[in-house]
């Protein structure tokens, strides 16, 4: 069995103490296996990682993101959501082929691990999605990922439409061919769009499988109010009112946004156990709103983080959506609301909450997935501190990300990418992306 040494690290635990140590940690094979003052034996064939001066803590856990969409970058600014989504997005997606689906995939992976985040939770464009599992696969990254289902889409591209039997069949498909793969590092989620995009017999249908084979449903909700007075014509009732109503709502449905809830919808959410991802970057750059984070958390709903699409926030930066988070919260409700711990932990163990893996990841303790990162903290820009939490939300940059395990595999060692060459992604993607707007 493979061993690894991560030694004299300071350990960001994230247990349920919340303890901080100065301690080693010994993976063996996929899991980590003893934390502490490690024997000679232990080291015995073991690959070592001198951490002195490292801060060791859990990978990051993206809830919300959108790997197809990477190649658009810098191409749809200053817009509100649906006409971002119909004048941009969508005729972007329905250009996508084998090829440029499996660049943008690349390059958003790559910028991923360089940031630190182990885990994502990914929805994918309509077509074209087993080169996102490819590509995931590829990467070593742990992935919950599914094609976007939209079968009743008005004033969506000809390239995106699809019957509601072709986007179950598909679905069914990708979940058969790709569920549990990887030794079990990536999973099937469905991913209906939005109210906006999907039929209720759709959603209905996405609701029995989910239940019958225990996947995640993954779907926006609440994001804008121009959204959610077209849910509200469209279904009478706001989306978490809706989904509850066709028992949608429960345990499995993870919602991005949920920025303009009402306190039963809020209620309901509590109720069901149903999930919420936070993306502020993206919410504040399509002026979408602030959604209220404190008061979710503090019904006991354990909000998660994702970075949305790079077309809205324009990057994939764990570490600028933990800084945003705390600080958007701040001149609505004091500068106590929420703080640098709360906001690791929702950039950690409550994404694992979200995800339904809390018992595998989320947390470096003996027992547990071996998804560890090691940041270099000790700079100009973190130096001096008296909370590791707030250096981490506050100073810290994704390029103090030094080292990446996922599964018990280094994916990257000092800053370099181990599991596939991205020297050629750059000039790849500025291809593609000609390609794509010719198309278009």
């Amino acid at each position: 069995m493979k061993k690894i040494v991560i030694h004299d690290a300071t350990i960001v635990t994230m247990d349920a103490e919340r303890s901080i140590r100065h301690a080693d940690i010994l993976i063996e094979g996929s899991w980590i296996s003893k934390i502490g003052k490690l024997k000679p034996n232990d080291y015995k064939n073991a690959i070592r990682i001198h951490a002195s001066g490292l801060v060791a803590t859990p990978g990051f856990v993206q809830t919300h993101v959108h790997l197809c969409q990477t190649l658009f970058r810098n191409l749809a600014d200053d817009l509100e959501l649906l006409d971002w989504l119909k004048l941009k997005i969508w005729p972007f997606e329905a250009a996508h082929t084998p090829a440029s689906i499996r660049t943008s995939a690349r390059l958003a992976l790559a910028e991923l691990i360089r940031g630190g985040t182990t885990t994502i939770l990914d929805m994918g464009t309509v077509h074209h999605h087993d080169y996102i599992f490819e590509q995931i696969e590829i990467s070593g990254i742990r992935a919950f990922s599914g094609k976007a289902m939209m079968d009743d889409c008005p004033g969506g591209p000809k390239g995106l439409e699809e019957s509601r039997a072709w986007s179950i069949g598909e679905s069914l498909r990708l979940k058969r061919d790709w569920h549990n793969s990887a030794g079990g590092r990536i999973q099937f989620a469905f991913a209906p769009r939005f109210v906006l995009s999907c039929s209720e017999p759709l959603l209905c249908d996405v609701r029995d499988l989910s239940r019958d084979e225990n996947l995640l449903v993954h779907t926006h909700a609440s994001e804008n109010r121009g959204e959610l007075q077209a849910v509200i014509q469209r279904c009478q009732a706001s989306n978490v009112e809706y989904f509850h109503r066709i028992q949608l709502a429960n345990e499995r449905l993870c919602l991005a946004h949920c920025i303009w809830l009402n306190d039963r919808e809020m209620e309901i959410i509590r109720d069901t156990k149903t999930k919420v991802m936070h993306c502020p970057s993206s919410n504040l750059k399509l002026g979408s709103g602030i959604a209220k984070v404190p008061e979710l958390l503090a019904m006991g709903i354990p909000v998660s983080l994702g970075a949305d699409g790079a077309p809205c926030n324009n990057n994939l930066d764990m570490l600028q959506e933990m800084k945003l988070a705390a600080l958007i919260q701040k001149p609505r409700l004091g500068p106590k609301s929420l703080t640098a711990e709360t906001v690791f932990e929702m950039a950690t163990i409550n994404g694992a909450k979200t995800l339904r893996i809390d018992d595998q990841i989320g947390s470096i303790e003996v027992g547990k997935k071996a998804d560890i990162i090691l940041m270099n903290l000790d700079n100009i820009h973190t130096t001096p501190a008296e909370s590791i939490y707030s250096q981490i939300v506050y100073s810290a940059h994704s390029s103090d990300v030094k080292t990446v395990i996922v599964d018990g595999k280094v994916i990257m060692k000092d800053r370099e990418i181990k599991t596939f060459d991205v020297s050629s992604i750059t000039n790849e993607t500025k291809q593609e992306l000609k390609k794509l707007l010719r198309r278009m």
